[in-house]
């Protein structure tokens, strides 16, 4: 089959391109560059069922004709990162909202599925106060004020999936939405605030890791590799169409565990410094205490669970920055 990935040069987006070419689909990767890298799909340039086209995915012209050519779209594209919505808030939300709407519309002409891309941003605060100790795909959501920047990005999002489920409610397009739980791996930039390449960075060159807050807050963190097999196994189950699926792992550690965790992993002399948000970040930031999925809807429609735990992820990240992989 042909797939047209948008955000094909992004970090998940490249690692989808490795996985659909291995076992012998052919890809076209739309991208932009302002997150994702030429260096990530390099090794692919050659390949003759690889092609990659630089553009804006908000801009329909360039996209509708990709979209005709392919079999399927898996819609990748997205301004990404604590950090980046802290910066720039208005790029972020209309490169999400334009974006997602300019891929759907572009779908429903050419009626292709497309796997949409959102995050477990959309949840919030949902876990504060709340009787459930994990998140689950028809749960509330929690969001705080607008004036709290943070929250932009889960918002857009979650008007991504709003959008999403409306074109297929009403225009019968089929499509999958994955909320993505904090996915690392390598070729993960550690540029847009994602931690754990952060930290390995700063435990490699022996510099402080900077734990922001008092470090408690907790995260759970999926492997790559196990969140592109996810993918590809609901784009093949025609029960996933028209479903909202949390894809991550389960194991939950506060971020001063994994601080610590990094540099005995990586035999490293660096120590912890607590960094207040105030300095780490812009006003209007706020952060939720806790982030755990539940794997309950992806286990029945993939029949799986993540194979990678934590310790396999930092090694396979440490291995990477230590060689200088692109």
């Amino acid at each position: 089959m042909k797939y047209l990935i948008t955000g094909g040069a992004g970090f998940i987006g490249s690692h989808l391109a490795d996985a659909l070419i291995a076992r012998g689909d052919s890809v076209v990767a739309f991208d932009d560059f302002s997150t994702g890298s030429r260096a990530n799909v390099a090794h692919l340039a050659a390949h003759p069922g690889f092609r990659l086209v630089e553009g804006d995915v908000r801009h329909f012209p360039s996209l509708e004709p990709l979209v005709a050519d392919c079999d399927r779209v898996l819609h990748m594209a997205a301004a990404v990162g604590v950090q980046l919505i802290m910066d720039k808030p208005v790029e972020t939300i209309l490169v999400n909202v334009r974006g997602t709407e300019t891929v759907l519309e572009a779908c429903l002409r050419h009626h292709r599925l497309v796997l949409i891309a959102s995050t477990s941003e959309v949840y919030g605060k949902a876990l504060e106060g709340a009787q459930s100790e994990v998140l689950e795909e028809e749960g509330d959501w929690v969001l705080g004020a607008t004036s709290k920047r943070r929250w932009a990005y889960g918002c857009s999002k979650a008007l991504d999936e709003f959008l999403a489920l409306a074109y297929h409610t009403e225009y019968k397009l089929p499509l999958v939405i994955v909320r993505f739980f904090n996915t690392v791996g390598p070729r993960q930039t550690g540029e847009y605030g994602m931690v754990i390449p952060r930290f390995v960075r700063m435990a490699l060159a022996g510099d402080p890791l900077q734990v922001h807050g008092d470090g408690l807050q907790s995260r759970c963190f999926n492997h790559v590799l196990d969140a592109v097999a996810s993918v590809l196994k609901l784009l093949e189950n025609p029960a996933a169409v028209g479903k909202v699926v949390n894809v991550g792992n389960d194991e939950e550690v506060t971020i001063r565990t994994l601080a610590e965790r990094v540099i005995a992993v990586a035999g490293s002399a660096s120590r912890l410094e607590l960094i207040p948000y105030e300095r780490a970040y812009a006003g209007g930031f706020e952060d939720m205490r806790r982030r755990k999925p539940s794997l309950v809807r992806l286990e029945a429609l993939t029949g799986e669970r993540p194979r990678h735990s934590l310790s396999d992820i930092l090694l396979d990240v440490i291995r990477h920055e230590r060689a200088g992989s692109p």
